[in-house]
């Protein structure tokens, strides 16, 4: 007798400890855009606990229910049991895949993070006929469909395309001195579209006398995959990437990464994918101290600061959002802000650890609707602070704040906190 889903993961691990407390109800993102008890942590938690015991079949009613979260982790940070409500429903994401399949153009993408050779020709192609369907604004990066797609919605912003891959602008190895030295794995975002990251990145290491190496061979961390349930370029992506850290991890001090997204992925969340390859956790396990997401190991492993202390002050105001991925997954958020304020000052939104409501690839085609519904407010407490500039640590959510400023009028400048670093070591 074959087995089924509920037999390989065991859902009910995770599902009967939850007490329907309530307490992560006021945090939930979906349920904050969508009040429904059903779209809630525990009612996310009881539909899967009735799924373990077949009593729920996975339909498409149950398919639009599971699709709804926004994996923020807001739950999980407020729960008296830390029940990791996002990783049981990232697992049952794969048991729909498995049922109904996986839409063609996620497919397509999918089949793009795999290969490195593919995404450079996709994004190149993409350069140079971008403006035949896309109205491009230069001035932030961005730019918006003349068309509607399942992922190109015509009212929105995507960020603009780069002429040059950040990993294909600079030789491998970058010698600043050759005393220390460290990796950078750069993610997809800052490598294809908002390139000033990894240019400013290089500059501080520059500064600090740091050789990097920028891991050419990289392949796309597979977070896209994982939260939509692709567990099979996840599978690919992950073990490659492994290996190949492995290769190079006693050469270098650290493997640096200045988005949220992909650290929380490659420290966190390979360990949670390989819960039944006992071999792969592991290695995923001891590679876990090498990678830093880039604020965290700026601050406590360099004398950056004495050297921003050195710069002159910027009279513009940055606003700070929290990442989900650094914050409640890492608990990063003092880093970028202390850096930040050497040369800044620094004004907080009313609740800067409020997801942004970027919430995935299928958050951000079938169910745009709630991203824009939960990125409006975050617009609004941006618009409040009066700030010159809004940061954070992830192109995600630069993606989905710029989309979400945009429909709310709101005329704000986004920078990574790298960038906005790299910018006062210039002065």
């Amino acid at each position: 007798m074959s087995k089924t889903p509920q037999d390989i993961f065991n859902f009910a691990e995770f599902t009967d400890p939850c007490i329907k407390c309530g307490k992560c109800i006021p945090v939930c993102t979906i349920y904050n855009v969508n009040a429904d008890e059903v779209t809630s942590p525990r009612g996310f938690l009881d539909l899967l606990g009735a799924y373990q015991r077949g009593k729920l079949d996975l339909d498409k009613n149950a398919k639009d229910i599971f699709e709804s979260c926004f994996l923020c982790t807001a739950c999980t940070e407020i729960c008296p049991k830390s029940l990791p409500t996002d990783m049981v429903i990232e697992q049952v994401r794969n048991d729909i895949a498995q049922k109904f399949g996986i839409a063609w153009y996620k497919k397509a993408f999918f089949l793009l993070l795999r290969h490195r050779w593919m995404n450079d020709l996709a994004f190149k192609l993409g350069w140079v006929f971008q403006t035949c369907g896309f109205k491009i604004k230069a001035d932030i990066n961005s730019m918006s469909s003349r068309f509607n797609f399942p992922m190109l919605k015509a009212d929105r912003l995507l960020p603009s395309l780069t002429k040059t891959s950040f990993l294909n602008s600079y030789p491998e190895n970058i010698n600043n001195g050759g005393k220390r030295k460290v990796a950078i794995f750069i993610g997809c975002l800052a490598n294809y579209n908002y390139k000033g990251v990894g240019d400013g990145l290089l500059e501080i290491l520059e500064h600090l006398g740091i050789d990097a190496f920028l891991a050419k061979s990289q392949k796309c961390c597979s977070a896209p995959a994982y939260f939509t349930g692709d567990f099979d370029t996840v599978d690919n992506n992950a073990k490659f990437n492994i290996e190949y850290f492995e290769s190079f991890a006693e050469d270098v001090e650290a493997i640096i990464v200045p988005e949220a997204t992909c650290s929380a992925m490659l420290k966190i969340d390979y360990e949670h994918f390989f819960h039944d390859q006992p071999e792969w956790k592991a290695r995923a396990k001891a590679l876990k101290d090498k990678i830093f997401m880039a604020t965290e190991w700026l601050q406590h492993h360099t004398h950056l600061e004495k050297l921003l202390e050195q710069k002159k002050k910027d009279t513009k105001i940055v606003t700070y959002h929290d990442p989900c991925h650094a914050r409640k997954m890492q608990d990063i958020y003092e880093e970028p802000r202390n850096l930040i304020s050497k040369n800044y000052n620094i004004i907080e939104m009313s609740d800067p650890n409020s997801c942004c409501g970027f919430g995935g690839v299928t958050m951000q085609s079938e169910k745009y609707h709630f991203a824009k519904a939960a990125g409006i407010p975050k617009a609004a407490m941006i618009k409040k602070t009066k700030a010159d500039v809004v940061s954070a640590e992830c192109s995600a959510c630069r993606m989905q704040i710029n989309a979400s400023m945009n429909y709310a009028d709101v005329d704000i400048e986004f920078k990574n906190p790298i960038e906005l670093i790299a910018q006062a070591l210039r002065r």
